[in-house]
């Protein structure tokens, strides 16, 4: 039987028999499993058997493991990683030999990368298919991260503004792993409760000498000393450039959406008064000046940093920088 991921918890209830967890998504895989191993110990299923199997693997051990009773417990949780699903002839047979004669008191656990569709059509899947369930998991598309973002994060008590899941999703590329840790890092650093853009990107920076709200701040103060050191700084530290840059393109779109007279960008979070200050600021002093350039100077350090364009994504930053300070930023008397 094949699961949705939704499906799990309820398919719990009862962990005796096969399972079958495929994927290539690490964090989501890994929860899962854990999910399985849980239930099966709640369940008496208190020993564990791992084997690492591969397409060259012996199976003269699995398959004996399968035939003996365990030493340790009455129940037991036998578990295969498989490091690729295409096991040969007789990798297939023999796992599908042990999913159609299941062990007695076990409880079966494959975890595979991601099932090609030949893959799928194999004996051994489709014993899992008849004996067993199937999850297949599946990566998260990138309009649908940002939701998955907040209901993690409101999951474990962290209400995040839509800037600070915009950021967020930014700074992961898409990495869900990458997403879950930062997200246990700011829980470990501040607790649960609300939380905007600018607080997330300072806790995810870390203890940084610069960061990217101060350079957002230099930028739009037109302190363009300042700022250029903080760039340089944050070059060396090693800081996330996808994320600078998300604060940056959020501290442009504000001071356009100053002059259309909309709200700030939520990217700058409620009660930022300075920061409001300083976009009015900025927006005078750009009275009369396309910031339409400026967009298109933050999509080609989007392209560069992707390696979608020719360039140094750290050189065209810098550029973006100085253009919003108003360094060699053209006047076109063009609306923004």
């Amino acid at each position: 039987m094949r699961l949705k991921p939704e499906q799990l918890e309820r398919e719990l209830r009862s962990p005796e028999g096969c399972w079958l967890v495929s994927g290539d998504e690490p964090l989501l895989v890994g929860e899962a499993a854990d999910a399985i191993r849980a239930a099966a110990r709640r369940e008496g299923y208190s020993d564990r058997e791992v084997f690492f199997l591969d397409a060259r693997a012996d199976w003269g051990p699995v398959l004996e493991s399968g035939q003996s009773l365990s030493l340790f417990a009455d129940r037991r949780l036998l578990e295969l990683r498989l490091a690729s699903a295409r096991l040969g002839v007789s990798g297939g047979q023999s796992l599908a030999r042990l999913v159609e004669s299941p062990p007695p008191d076990t409880v079966l656990l494959i975890l595979a990368p991601r099932l090609e569709r030949a893959v799928q059509s194999s004996p051994w899947v489709k014993a899992v298919e008849r004996q067993g369930r199937w999850l297949a998991v599946w990566p998260i598309e990138a309009d649908a991260l940002p939701g998955w973002i907040r209901a993690r994060a409101a999951a474990a008590g962290l209400k995040l503004s839509a800037g600070a899941v915009q950021a967020l999703a930014q700074r992961v590329e898409g990495n869900l792993l990458a997403a879950g840790q930062e997200l246990e890092k700011i829980l470990l650093l501040r607790g649960p409760g609300e939380l905007d853009a600018d607080e997330l990107i300072e806790l995810v920076v870390g203890q940084a000498r610069y960061d990217a709200s101060a350079l957002c701040d230099a930028a739009l103060a037109a302190n363009a000393a300042q700022a250029l050191r903080i760039v340089q700084g944050l070059r060396q530290e090693g800081a996330e450039l996808p994320l600078i840059l998300w604060a940056l393109a959020g501290a442009v779109r504000s001071v356009i959406a100053q002059r259309q007279r909309r709200s700030a960008s939520p990217a700058f979070g409620p009660g930022a008064q300075r920061r409001m200050q300083l976009v009015q600021q900025a927006e005078r002093r750009l009275a009369g000046r396309s910031l339409v350039p400026l967009l298109r100077q933050a999509a080609r350090v989007d392209r560069c940093i992707k390696g979608a364009e020719a360039g140094d994504p750290w050189d065209e930053l810098t550029r973006l920088v100085t253009s919003l300070a108003g360094i060699d930023f053209p006047s076109t008397g063009l609306p923004a």
